[in-house]
């Protein structure tokens, strides 16, 4: 690892993308509360689940796709449970292992929630940037990834929708 300092270009990009980390989770979280009633953890969950075979995981696997700590995760699933919008279950096949399924007011949920995130997203990042920006986006966040997630835990989430 290298001690040197940053340099003037270098500390204006990393504080920019540092102010970036710090705004849009807020963003995200007040329209997700306003327009669903969900945080954005939430939401994110809740689309994993959408997302999975029979709208179902193993918590280890939410765990793991969500890079969410069993605790937190525990937590928040639970306030969900609570909502009706998830269901957990032992594994029939493993006892020691229990699912987390989407419930169908999840799935109902969830995508009434949808197009308002989306419609969000493509207002503060995707519009923000040109085409020739949006594939830089990707380029920079894939070398970011390869230092903060060097074993690809978290490969299958942030690939799932690369092109073929």
């Amino acid at each position: 690892m290298n001690a040197k300092g940053l340099d003037r270009a270098e500390l204006a990009a990393w504080v920019r993308l540092a102010s970036v980390l710090e705004l849009l989770p807020g963003a995200l979280d007040a329209q997700l509360r306003r327009d669903a009633d969900l945080m954005h953890f939430e939401y994110f969950v809740l689309a994993m689940l959408s997302e999975a075979p029979k709208r179902t995981l193993r918590m280890s696997a939410l765990a793991a796709q969500t890079n969410s700590t069993p605790p937190r995760l525990s937590h928040v699933v639970r306030r969900l449970e609570e909502r009706g919008l998830v269901e957990r279950y032992s594994d029939a096949h493993d006892a020691r292992a229990t699912n987390a399924r989407l419930t169908a007011a999840g799935w109902r949920k969830v995508r009434a929630a949808a197009p308002g995130h989306a419609a969000h997203v493509r207002h503060l990042v995707i519009d923000a940037l040109t085409p020739e920006q949006i594939d830089q986006l990707a380029v920079i966040a894939e070398a970011i990834l390869g230092r903060l997630d060097p074993d690809g835990a978290m490969a299958v989430t942030y690939h799932r929708y690369d092109p073929s």
